[in-house]
């Protein structure tokens, strides 16, 4: 904000990752997420001086990505077609030898070689991408950003309760995606 051309390029070395991560989570096209990344940091460059508050520069930089994306998804085919029911992503329970047991995948089997993390790395990638907009965007925010209720409830411009319940919808359709891989691969 003060006319710093090396701050200008560290700003960049920040964010340029991080916001390449989460456009291409949210917009699932390579292509998209780079043409929305580099539009946030033009955004950002742009509009700088407009930021009040400069000790949530994340929290404004996020927020025009989201809008961007926002604004790149409704012009797209894959956009998601209904809002995820709470009922779909409860674990299950099974009837067996007349007691009622909870159906949890037993996560504690996995081996810990690297080929199976990996795998398993690009199961919770895929459980993540095929997330509705909504819960991906808080999802995102939240557990790979670090972002704070606060901080995200301000980049989604809704309040922090809506946050916490997007949160925990999405984080229990992602458990059952990856329970439901884990079962299969227990078989």
């Amino acid at each position: 904000m003060a006319g710093d051309g090396g701050a200008l390029e560290e700003f960049i070395d920040v964010f340029r990752g991080k916001l390449f991560q989460y456009t291409l989570m949210m917009c699932g096209h390579r292509a998209d997420a780079e043409e929305v990344a580099q539009d946030t940091l033009m955004q950002v460059f742009q509009h700088f001086g407009q930021l009040r508050e400069p000790e949530h520069v994340r929290a404004w930089v996020f927020r025009i990505a989201r809008n961007a994306c926002s604004m790149k998804r409704r012009k797209s085919v894959y956009a998601p077609d209904r809002e995820l029911s709470l009922d779909e992503l409860m674990p299950r329970w099974k009837q067996q030898d007349g007691e009622r047991r909870l159906e949890i995948a037993d996560w504690s089997r996995l081996p810990e070689d690297a080929l199976l993390e990996g795998e398993m790395k690009a199961k919770l990638h895929e459980a993540i991408v095929a997330l509705p907009d909504i819960y991906r965007s808080v999802v995102l925010l939240r557990d790979m950003e670090g972002l704070s209720t606060a901080e995200t409830s301000q980049v989604l411009e809704v309040s922090e309760d809506v946050v916490k319940t997007r949160l925990h919808r999405g984080r229990l359709a992602v458990r059952q995606k990856l329970d439901e891989y884990l079962a299969g691969a227990a078989v």
